[in-house]
């Protein structure tokens, strides 16, 4: 059944090449086809392999059979039934259900919790760590809307991480962020706890969700920067509120109220292909509860201790003692970000068993 499968995946992928190739699919349809032939592409050399190996096994079995090949036959046989299972482990991770939301780019948004001021520089942190780790990705950022506090933290701040395959390393990182330090307010030198909240969601695109204009109440007003201080003299920042969800999402960053409203429609339809995703999550899958976590902003999943120099990741139960790379967006947060990957691969596998 599976090598029937593998060659299904072969012909399809076959199918689609020559469908894009003969000029008769465009638009919508061509999207889709497209779509499905990248993630058919990123199967087929774990396929090859698969039936390389096949083949191999079934001529050192007929090797076998001749006396003068036949320790020659055993060894390569030996070989070759070694790498087998490592491959079939990859196959059965490559033919999972893919989210199709993997490839898109991603709005995060990030909030002081509680803490004070502390919260508001933790904040300023977690937005500096992803800024470089996307950076370091060769993705590019947007800033959307961000309130800033005197001591350089951010109460809050939205903004857009550009580039293919974005949500895939960025969605496990919805929930709280706990951090235990001497605030650089703290004249005692206590160690206190603070925290703040992290939401991630893929940007929708055009295929994804349609917004009707007649949904939408749209106002604009004035700008305002840090402490109420006036940045212009033109109504300039934009309000948008989705009637039939009731879901508000505003923008004041840019000078034009043109590339506003732009940031707000793209925030609106992220947040409601968002709501669109969750609501078909728990009815297929009501029965699987992820052990790396359900992307509630709510969840406490992880702790950046500064006396330890360790970051902990309360859902796998991974210690790192790499914070300053971590935090620098480095390959620490690359191995936590995988962890995480591997994990829900193996709690996806389990699931079909």
């Amino acid at each position: 059944m599976i090598e029937q499968k593998l060659k299904d995946i072969k012909n399809r992928a076959a199918e689609i090449e020559s469908l894009m190739n003969s000029g008769q699919v465009s638009g919508a349809e061509l999207t889709k086809l497209s779509k499905e032939y990248s993630r058919l592409s990123e199967i087929l050399p774990i396929v090859s392999e698969y039936f390389q190996i096949q083949s191999g096994i079934a001529d050192a079995n007929a090797m076998i059979r001749e006396p003068e090949l036949k320790i020659m036959a055993e060894e390569q046989l030996s070989e070759f039934k070694k790498l087998l299972p490592e491959v079939e482990q990859k196959l059965q991770i490559a033919l999972l259900p893919k989210d199709d939301a993997d490839d898109h780019s991603v709005i995060v948004e990030i909030r002081a919790g509680v803490g004070g001021e502390e919260s508001a520089l933790f904040a300023f942190d977690l937005f500096q760590q992803y800024k470089s780790y996307a950076l370091r990705h060769g993705w590019k950022i947007e800033i959307i809307e961000e309130n800033a506090t005197s001591l350089r933290g951010y109460k809050e701040i939205i903004f857009k991480v550009d580039g293919r395959g974005a949500y895939a390393r960025f969605k496990f990182e919805s929930g709280i962020h706990r951090v235990q330090r001497v605030p650089e307010t703290e004249a005692s030198g206590r160690i206190h706890t603070s925290a703040a909240s992290v939401a991630v969601m893929p940007e929708a695109e055009d295929i994804d969700v349609v917004v009707e204009e007649k949904d939408l109440r749209i106002d604009t007003f004035r700008a305002q920067g840090a402490g109420g201080q006036h940045v212009n003299k033109t109504d300039s920042a934009v309000r948008i509120t989705h009637l039939p969800t009731g879901i508000v999402v505003s923008s004041q960053n840019e000078r034009s109220q043109i590339q506003n409203r732009a940031y707000c429609m793209a925030m609106l339809r992220s947040k409601l292909y968002e709501k669109q995703r969750i609501e078909q999550e728990n009815s297929s899958n009501a029965s699987r509860k992820s052990m790396v976590g359900s992307g509630d902003r709510s969840e406490k999943i992880r702790t950046y201790n500064f006396p330890e120099q360790r970051v902990t990741d309360h859902r796998i139960k991974l210690t790192l003692y790499k914070l300053e790379d971590i935090l620098a967006g480095g390959e620490g947060l690359d191995e936590m970000i995988d962890a995480l990957t591997a994990a829900d691969h193996l709690e996806q596998l389990a699931s079909l068993r």
